[in-house]
């Protein structure tokens, strides 16, 4: 807000001091102006005294020359010069200097009023609002949910506003979500290992009696090895269910089946990456496609291309990513591929695993989730993905149903 002001202070200074320079110069150049006719009168009286004659043409600023009796009547600017011992009277027109700088100077006015008001209208309309949005993302990177939002009517933050707020309810649901996800596991841990002590203890029981030699019929110690057993396999059921409820899905995915032109998501993908590899000297390469309507969720088909192509961005070699189209059983098939693979080909079954990282990953960041989340999006979207190694060219396919 205070460097707006600065700023519109600095303007209005600028803009004045423009102002007295042009006047300064308007100035000088009407009293130049003015005294032209003078030189012009000289001119033309010793042109008279050398020749006899004179040809007005050459002097833009004199209208006559006259002689006679009745030389000072006239309605006209004139002087009187004296040439070859008579007097003339030279007519001569007067520069509207004052007509032309008030006419500058009301044109300027106009102009400064007309930046004052567009500067009032930036501050009020667009620096004053944001100026009131200005904590609302520091207090939800803190987990402040509750930071009042305020409802803004123009149309600059409308939509801005609106879609923090979606931003805050999303932030809410998930962490609601995540809290009910700790709590659950965390009550089925604890279950568990209540459940585990009680075959455990057995199981130590009858060891010990194993190993003192209390049971001294073979029946007994058959039977106390059966129990063992059994505990055992109560033990193992508990680690089963132990490590599913680890494994269970850690991210909820949500799709909007929807319909979109491919040509819409790709000009979209187009719009985001291109300056960007353009800057970092990669070529990005759209190969011809067919548009055709895709059943997909738009959002996360493109979020899905967005995954691929910043894959190729950590792990390729900047040369060149490319978008390759086909068609098949009516499907759309999207390829994205990059120069510079260095991944293993015994590792492409795995790619696909959440937290999984290749042997090229080393020095890039990332946490693995990336390939993850396209094949549970394209799952849910009823497409597949699947990823190929050719030729040190890393290529991975999104298979999209036709609409």
């Amino acid at each position: 807000m205070r460097a707006f002001g600065k700023l519109c202070i600095a303007v209005m200074i600028v803009f004045l001091l423009l102002t007295a320079v042009l006047n300064i110069f308007l100035v000088g150049a009407k009293e130049n102006n003015e005294g032209i006719y003078r030189v012009e009168a000289k001119r033309l009286a010793d042109e008279i005294t050398e020749t006899g004659n004179y040809d007005i043409e050459k002097y833009p600023h004199i209208t006559g020359v006259f002689t006679g009796d009745d030389l000072y009547h006239s309605d006209e600017h004139y002087l009187i010069i004296e040439a070859n011992g008579n007097l003339y009277r030279v007519e001569y027109t007067v520069g509207n200097g004052q007509t032309g700088i008030a006419a500058v100077n009301c044109v300027l006015g106009a102009l400064f009023l007309l930046t004052t008001g567009l500067l009032y209208y930036i501050r009020r309309h667009i620096i004053v609002p944001f100026g009131r949005l200005n904590d609302v993302p520091r207090e939800l990177a803190k987990g402040n949910l509750a930071v009042p939002i305020p409802e803004e009517k123009s149309r600059f933050f409308g939509k801005f506003t609106w879609g923090v707020n979606l931003l805050r309810e999303s932030i809410e649901t998930s962490r609601k979500k995540e809290i009910t996800m700790q709590r659950d596991r965390k009550l089925l841990l604890l279950s568990l290992s209540h459940d585990i002590k009680t075959p455990l203890s057995a199981i130590k029981l009858n060891a010990k009696a194993l190993a003192k030699g209390l049971y001294k019929d073979e029946e007994k110690r058959r039977a106390a090895a059966e129990s063992i057993n059994t505990r055992a396999d109560e033990i193992e059921r508990f680690v089963s269910e132990i490590t599913k409820a680890a494994s269970e899905d850690f991210m909820s995915f949500e799709v909007t089946p929807g319909e979109e032109f491919l040509s819409v998501i790709i000009a979209k993908i187009y719009d985001r990456y291109a300056p960007r590899l353009a800057m970092s000297g990669t070529e990005l390469a759209i190969r011809k496609y067919d548009d055709c309507i895709l059943s997909c969720d738009p959002d996360r088909l493109a979020e899905c291309l967005q995954n691929l192509i910043e894959n190729a961005i950590k792990y390729g070699d900047g040369k060149r990513i490319e978008l390759g189209f086909d068609k098949m059983d009516g499907c759309e098939l999207i390829t994205v591929s990059n120069t510079g693979c260095t991944l293993e080909a015994k590792e492409l079954p795995q790619i696909f695993e959440s937290f999984h990282r290749g042997n090229n990953a080393d020095k890039a960041q990332g946490n693995g989730l990336g390939l993850f989340i396209c094949k549970r999006l394209m799952s849910l979207m009823g497409g597949e993905v699947y990823a190929d190694i050719r030729n040190e060219r890393f290529f991975v396919t999104l298979v999209v149903k036709l609409a």
